[in-house]
């Protein structure tokens, strides 16, 4: 089964995965984070597959998380909380997430992709 990776083609990060997914020969479906962002319900489903903190979804060193003080915003959030403020602009979202539907990743590191979807 393909994975399905979101991603923002303008991110480098996202450009490095998408480079090792060629490199590797792994079958993905690419979703544009921006203009196709994921659903509440999605991303609650993505944060329960990752086993990862659902801080660990946004994208902290980015702009609108700073412009829109997100920081502050989430302290307290609960994680239905946090996944509606994540599904309102896609730009809020650490990427890439990849998924095969079952195991989630979030974010880069050439290690885990190894490990992970090799």
């Amino acid at each position: 089964m393909a994975l399905t990776f979101y991603w923002y083609p303008n991110c480098g990060t996202c450009k490095n995965a998408k480079k090792w997914f060629d490199t590797n020969n792994v079958d993905y479906k690419s979703v544009h984070i921006v203009e196709a962002t994921p659903s509440k319900e999605e991303l609650m489903n993505l944060m329960e597959k990752s086993d990862l903190p659902a801080k660990k979804f946004f994208n902290t060193s980015g702009k609108k998380y700073r412009e829109l003080n997100i920081k502050d915003k989430i302290k307290d959030a609960s994680t239905e909380e946090m996944a509606e403020i994540l599904a309102s602009d896609g730009m809020l979202i650490k990427r890439p997430i990849v998924t095969d539907g079952e195991i989630v990743t979030v974010g880069f590191k050439e290690e885990t992709f190894q490990e992970t979807w090799k």
